[in-house]
């Protein structure tokens, strides 16, 4: 699998897409599970600082590249209507919010969004036991083509709160349906966040993350019984959602057991799999257990539960090291501080197939790392922060983008006109060269370096990390001092403030992409040399 990755520098246009045509081949005679995407999200209480903390890690397979540009405020005239993806249509609103925007040109769920107000949107896939397409559409539950794509961005464009981003999706939901077979997305902002699970159709499910609990989501559905219909504060639902599962026979009242979301409505595990075997899944076991400081036992009573709760109240980097992890080496203890080195397998690489059931986190498919920082004691231009890396973050590097910029580094996206890479037919369908090396790419760069890294993973890795560690540790010092400065300026002269914090942001991230440039060309002459 790693072929594919470590040498793309080096193919020229045709030979990129006969390594494209290898790599289905390849997806396609594979016989393990195939990872998607991880999200971790923390209650204020939950936190050492009082933040409400969400970290999420895309993680596609495939040639992939991904930008980060900032997307400003728009007006729109009235009559203005939204296209989606297969046809819908709805009235757009007058104005729309200004965004940070994740986009992973070619794939359809893969895209993330972080708002002005502080409102973050992404999103795990979870397969479900649904019909098909065409007999959904048949029965009614998807209209006009249902919606999937679009959801994460108009629930951006148009939520001042997480709650009412949720509100916004479940009146798209209700109305078009969901196209695809399932996800879980997650709404957060800095007093409260949510997960919102939807099936095919219009059977979907909210449950907000408990102030002084930690929620482990992988790529299935984790709402269960503990989700009380009848807690209108922290539970949502779409109407009829029990009758329904109880008329496709995936819900017994007459069991005694409450309703659960995810026994209803979750596909079954593969055969012989870790979650087949204990009935849990294996990243959210491991992820639990990194956060409990304590490894769960096997097997668990029915279920992990949809929050943990620890006397260790976590910061930005014990999230990120969470995603670091390599997975649970057997009789050894979970390490929030080690988890780039814990689970290596013989071999030497962090993404060897022997390791998927070992709770693995950061693997191959990894492209980036976003966690939330989202403080509501400050406004949220300054309150409101996303660490990110770019590619997988046991090689990379966190770099702070605040909700309040108004502009991301050219190498850092892809340079098609906005409104370009904002059309649908174009984001799914890019042209030709969108996924060629280009060494003056973000993306390109830090990818390449983590497939230098993995050629000789124990000693790379600890080489980069080395260069990396005391770079996060500097900029985690300096965020009180450039915090005081942007307060004090967004109340002088806000245009200025969101001037400093933009330059203060692409500052760090160029000096980043600098550094990643310097260990790549020394990996290169050490793994030639050999």
């Amino acid at each position: 699998m790693g072929f594919f990755y470590k040498y793309r520098e080096h193919m020229n246009k045709h030979q990129s897409i006969i390594a494209a045509f290898l790599f289905l081949f390849f997806v396609l005679i594979h016989t393990y599970p195939v990872l998607g995407c991880f999200a971790l999200v923390a209650g204020k209480n939950a936190t050492a600082d009082g933040s409400v903390l969400f970290g999420h890690l895309e993680q596609n397979r495939g040639l992939r590249n991904m930008s980060y540009r900032y997307v400003p405020r728009q007006t729109h005239e009235p009559g203005s209507m939204v296209t989606l993806r297969r046809g819908g249509t709805l009235p757009q609103v007058q104005e729309t919010y200004a965004y940070l925007w994740t986009s992973n040109p070619g794939a359809e769920f893969s895209d993330g969004y972080f708002n002005e107000w502080g409102v973050a949107v992404a999103s795990d896939g979870c397969f479900t036991r649904e019909d098909p397409y065409e007999e959904v559409v048949a029965r009614g539950d998807i209209v006009d083509g249902g919606i999937g794509f679009m959801l994460r961005r108009i629930v951006a464009q148009r939520s001042r709160t997480a709650r009412a981003g949720v509100e916004v999706a479940a009146e798209l939901l209700d109305y078009f349906g969901y196209a695809a077979s399932g996800r879980t997305y997650i709404i957060a902002d800095a007093n409260e966040a949510w997960l919102l699970s939807v099936a095919k159709g219009k059977s979907w499910i909210a449950q907000r993350v408990p102030d002084d609990g930690v929620v482990l989501l992988p790529n299935v559905h984790i709402i269960g019984p503990e989700a009380d219909l009848a807690d209108t504060e922290n539970v949502m639902a779409s109407e009829g959602l029990v009758e329904y599962a109880i008329s496709r026979g995936w819900y017994d009242p007459g069991s005694g057991k409450p309703f659960s979301f995810r026994e209803a409505f979750n596909h079954p595990a593969p055969e012989g799999s870790f979650m087949d075997t204990h009935g849990i899944d294996p990243r959210q076991w491991f992820a639990q257990s990194l956060v409990k400081n304590e490894l769960i036992s096997l097997p668990v009573e029915e279920q992990l539960p949809f929050a943990v709760y620890t006397d260790q109240k976590l910061t930005v980097t014990d999230v990120a090291n969470i995603f670091r992890s390599h997975g649970h080496i057997e009789g050894q203890e979970p390490d929030m501080s080690k988890s780039y080195l814990l689970g290596m397998p013989a071999d030497g690489t962090p993404h060897h197939p022997e390791n998927r059931d070992a709770g693995q986190i950061c693997s191959d498919p990894s492209q980036e790392l976003i966690v939330y920082q989202l403080r509501n004691w400050m406004p949220a231009a300054v309150g409101c922060v996303a660490w990110r890396t770019t590619a997988a973050p046991c090689g990379s590097v966190l770099v702070p983008w605040y909700a309040g910029i108004n502009s991301t580094p050219k190498p850092y996206f892809k340079q098609w006109p906005l409104e370009q890479a904002k059309e649908i037919g174009f984001y799914l369908d890019p042209p030709p060269g969108t996924f060629d090396y280009d060494p003056d790419n973000a993306f390109d760069t830090f990818n390449a370096l983590e497939n230098m890294i993995d050629l000789n993973y124990p000693e790379s890795i600890r080489m980069v990390r080395d260069r990396w560690d005391p770079f996060e540790a500097e900029q985690f010092a300096m965020q009180d001092a450039i915090e005081m400065v942007a307060l004090q300026l967004l109340e002088e002269d806000p245009a200025l403030a969101r001037t400093f914090l933009t330059d203060y942001s692409n500052a760090r991230a160029m000096k980043a992409l600098e550094m990643a440039r310097e260990m790549l060309n020394y990996l290169k002459t050490i793994h030639w040399a050999h």
